[in-house]
């Protein structure tokens, strides 16, 4: 009798800390990461790179799906913005260009501006439900008065039995984002646009 009842309780604490897990908001940190070759296309001109964020706010949707639910998934763009910046900075010096935060009249300028991120709950079937991804960035480069815009959306739709935790969640959103910046930086247009 007492067993029966010690094994209830530790289910029920189980069940407790289960649904407390399930629940519980997550702050992802995401590190996205271009792995794409570019068009070497610059001959050492200085660029002016800036990305800003022009998501309504931090959060982008919630593991469960429900609006309403407490298990909020929040990417805030403090620690983000500064990795997109540096990524980008990045893919232009290997574009053969002089990446710079400084302006000046008559530099080529580049701005990066993530769109949207959302995390929302796809089709659920029997044992698997699924997350679906989506990311937007908008790439506006200004060059000698003409301007050249390319927004690139990726989308990742990923099954599981177990609902991702963070670890999980953060790598699907930095994969998402790294996706977003392979596709702005493999644009052979945006490349050209720049080295006119």
């Amino acid at each position: 009798m007492q067993r029966r009842c010690f094994l209830r309780l530790i289910a029920l604490l189980l069940s407790v800390v289960w649904l407390t897990g399930c629940s519980a908001p997550q702050y992802l940190q995401p590190t996205p990461e271009r792995t794409v070759a570019v068009p070497s296309v610059g001959h050492g001109q200085a660029v002016t790179v800036a990305v800003v964020d022009g998501r309504d706010g931090p959060q982008i949707g919630t593991r469960s799906g429900n609006a309403m639910s407490t298990s909020v998934i929040t990417v805030e763009a403090g620690p983000l913005m500064p990795k997109l910046q540096a990524e980008a900075e990045r893919a232009l010096r290997d574009m053969g260009f002089e990446p710079t935060t400084q302006t000046a009249q008559g530099r080529p300028r580049l701005t990066l501006t993530l769109q949207r991120l959302e995390y929302g709950r796809g089709q659920s079937r029997p044992l698997i439900d699924e997350a679906r991804l989506e990311s937007v960035l908008v790439a506006k480069a200004e060059n000698g008065g003409a301007t050249y815009t390319g927004t690139y959306t990726s989308r990742r739709t990923q099954g599981y039995a177990v609902r991702p935790d963070l670890k999980d969640n953060t790598k699907m959103v930095a994969e998402l984002l790294s996706d977003g910046l392979n596709r702005v930086f493999r644009d052979p247009e945006l490349g050209r646009f720049l080295a006119r």
